[in-house]
């Protein structure tokens, strides 16, 4: 035996059959089936259609979307170097890599908007914390070719839809509006003057922000910068009619489909592409880390990365931290059928039954492990199993195999070679 012992990385996790009772549910393969195919029809529903980008791209991507200043380009992305010399990174976030394909396929040629959606893992060098790791799993949807405001309403209401389909408790959607061209060339430079005035009780990162994106400044969590921006002067004080009008339609667009909501007005969102409708949905039973998902505009990325001028808006959302916050499922049985074998010639014609009915999409098992009868049903129920189906020696006799539902104890016996019947058996 090896001296060596190891284990995963650091801010990582594995997903594994186990004790239900006894995992978190982000460690639940069952869990992961269940919400991928909950988003995948609620993205359907919403006629978005699938986008898949490498886990990793050029580093200078991500520092010309996310910002020099962001916190995922100056202390949380995974950065290497190849064999070719080339600048690469992790992928941090989904947004950046689904605009660059849209910008290298030329979908800005297609009929706009195109709404896409991702399901991946992201990468960031992060202290571990409750639902947050340095491997997660994000979806996210993105919507590029229109400033309709109420495709930020789709937007919304298709993340607050997905959470809510897998449980999610005591959810609120807190929007604010950072305002166009108009509203920030009146608003920024009365924020730079405050933090100039107040520079001495700001953190570094904070000071550092306020030549380039002073807004940033309201998503620091640094207690004494947190002060300051209490006093600060807020964009809502400064938007443009045309600011104000949209950030009305989205609220009126909100309470129309239901969705709670809030206005924020310190929200700021932590990556400097955001522009206009920010959102974030949280739920308290996260705790202080409360956010399940969020997103916003970014109607100048797409030219900013080397395409034409088009609007864009998205989101994001940790699976982890989404299974945290909803409501607690029980495992459900992935197994219909398991077969137990009382007599040895009895395995190849289990073996034979099992592959015809699992080309039928039944699915099944059997014991591989030569348990005894009485291990063989203790087997069938610890794979939560809908059907035992079993052959001894007088079901080989007879020609039989005897069907029982596991959950009632009813019995019956179906000919061994009838494969329909037994189908109709096990999946009536």
């Amino acid at each position: 035996m090896s001296e060596k012992s190891y284990r995963g990385p650091k801010g990582t996790y594995d997903v594994f059959p186990g004790d239900a009772t006894r995992q978190e549910p982000h460690e639940r393969p069952d869990l992961w089936e269940w919400f991928s195919e909950i988003s995948r029809d609620h993205f359907r529903r919403y006629n978005f259609h699938e986008v898949r980008t490498p886990d990793f791209e050029e580093a200078g991507l991500y520092r010309r979307s996310s910002g020099e200043t962001s916190d995922v380009v100056t202390k949380e992305m995974f950065e290497f170097t190849d064999k070719g010399g080339r600048d690469l990174a992790l992928r941090p976030e989904g947004t950046p890599g689904a605009v660059r394909a849209y910008i290298q396929h030329g979908m800005h040629k297609l009929a706009q908007p195109v709404k896409m959606w991702y399901f991946g893992p992201m990468f960031r060098h992060e202290r571990q914390q409750k639902g947050r790791y340095r491997q997660h799993t994000q979806i996210g949807a993105e919507i590029l070719g229109s400033d309709d405001p109420l495709v930020d309403v789709e937007a919304i209401a298709l993340l607050y839809g997905i959470h809510q389909a897998v449980g999610v408790r005591e959810e609120v959607v807190h929007i604010n509006n950072l305002g166009d061209a108009a509203t920030r060339e009146k608003y920024v430079p009365e924020l730079r003057a405050y933090l100039d005035k107040n520079q001495a009780d700001l953190d570094p990162d904070s000071v550092a922000r306020i030549e380039r994106n002073p807004m940033r400044t309201f998503d620091s969590k640094d207690k004494n910068t947190q002060a300051v921006m209490a006093e600060a002067p807020l964009v809502g004080e400064f938007l443009s009619d045309d600011a104000t009008a949209h950030l009305e339609t989205v609220k009126e667009g909100l309470a129309a489909v239901g969705v709670p909501f809030v206005v924020d007005g310190r929200l700021v969102r932590g990556l400097d592409y955001y522009t206009s409708t920010v959102f974030e949905a949280k739920s308290p039973v996260l705790g202080a880390q409360d956010t399940v998902g969020a997103g916003g505009r970014y109607n100048r990325l797409v030219e900013d990365l080397g395409g034409p001028d088009m609007p864009g808006i998205g989101f994001g959302s940790g699976v982890e931290r989404i299974l945290l916050a909803a409501s607690e499922r029980e495992p459900s049985s992935s197994l219909d059928v398991y077969f137990i074998t009382l007599a040895p010639e009895a395995r190849m014609a289990a073996f034979a039954l099992a592959s015809e009915l699992r080309s039928e999409g039944v699915s099944c098992d059997l014991d591989y492990a030569q348990r005894s009868a009485k291990g063989q049903f203790k087997q069938a129920d610890r794979s939560d199993a809908r059907f035992a189906v079993v052959i001894g020696e007088d079901e080989m006799r007879e020609g039989v195999c005897t069907v029982r539902d596991m959950s009632k104890g009813d019995e019956t016996k179906v000919p061994l070679d009838d494969s329909k019947s037994l189908l109709r058996a096990v999946a009536g």
